[in-house]
């Protein structure tokens, strides 16, 4: 008997509904078996199909997809190839990240220490700040004035002074005058005592040359107020600043680390 020929299809997974005739089910689908050997002998198939003939083209061993051969080789080379470049950025991120924040740190030390830093300890600095110092005042000053007098004093003639009709009175031995009209002379060099009672007129320029000390508070003047907005100014910054962490301990361990945090990282 011959048997027509089978029409095996190259999809592995679609099989036919009935086995032709001649042919039991069983030895059909061990022909059809995407997974059969290739080897297998076509004179052991035709023991098993009994006195059937079969046709070359049904015992020829069924080729896998080429589609599928060449998906089996190319995903794996894709994945292999995708994980190496994906180890190998991450590796070089990794390093530029440990080299950035070697220089964030540097700088952040610059700019909370130097500069914001310095800015808020001087600006404090600024505000309970003295200005001492000498000023030197050499001028003159005009006085126009009239100066009065009332005191008590002692005058020296210098020279002999006449009084005239002055009236005296003298008591000598038996003789007695008083108040008897006469002409006195007071020599040069008498000391007569007098009062004094007037009014001096002062016209003068006056020289004046000093040294004047000066201490001014600055907090004690117009300048405390912009001073106390400059430390206002920069304080949020220096704030964020002390906020950031300096170091790897600090990143790893926090702000406020344990002491086996400490003692395991340097």
């Amino acid at each position: 008997m011959t048997i027509p020929p089978l029409n095996l299809s190259n999809n592995a997974s679609s099989e036919p509904r009935n086995a032709p005739p001649g042919i039991s089910q069983r030895i059909f689908r061990q022909l059809t078996a995407p997974n059969r050997s290739a080897a297998a002998p076509a004179a052991q198939l035709r023991a098993q199909a009994g006195t059937a003939t079969l046709p070359a083209a049904a015992v020829a061993p069924v080729q896998p997809l080429p589609r599928a051969r060449h998906e089996y080789k190319f995903l794996p080379a894709f994945w292999t190839v995708t994980s190496v470049i994906s180890l190998t950025v991450n590796i070089i991120l990794i390093v530029v990240l440990v080299g950035l924040a070697s220089q964030l740190f540097a700088l952040k030390a610059v700019v909370q220490d130097q500069l914001i830093g310095g800015l808020a300890r001087n600006f404090a600095l600024m505000d309970r700040a003295h200005i001492v110092t000498q000023v030197k005042i050499d001028t003159k000053v005009p006085a126009k004035f009239s100066l009065p007098l009332e005191t008590d004093t002692s005058v020296t003639l210098t020279k002999d002074t006449t009084i005239k009709a002055a009236k005296v009175t003298l008591a000598t031995g038996g003789l007695t005058i008083v108040n008897a009209p006469t002409n006195i002379v007071l020599p040069a060099g008498t000391v007569l005592p007098i009062h004094l009672s007037l009014n001096v007129p002062v016209d003068q320029q006056i020289p004046v040359v000093l040294n004047v000390p000066i201490d001014i508070p600055l907090e004690q003047t117009e300048l405390h107020k912009p001073f106390v907005g400059l430390q206002d100014v920069v304080r949020p910054y220096q704030t964020l600043l002390n906020s950031v962490p300096g170091t790897w301990r600090e990143i790893i361990c926090g702000p406020r680390p344990s002491e086996f945090c400490q003692s395991a990282i340097p």
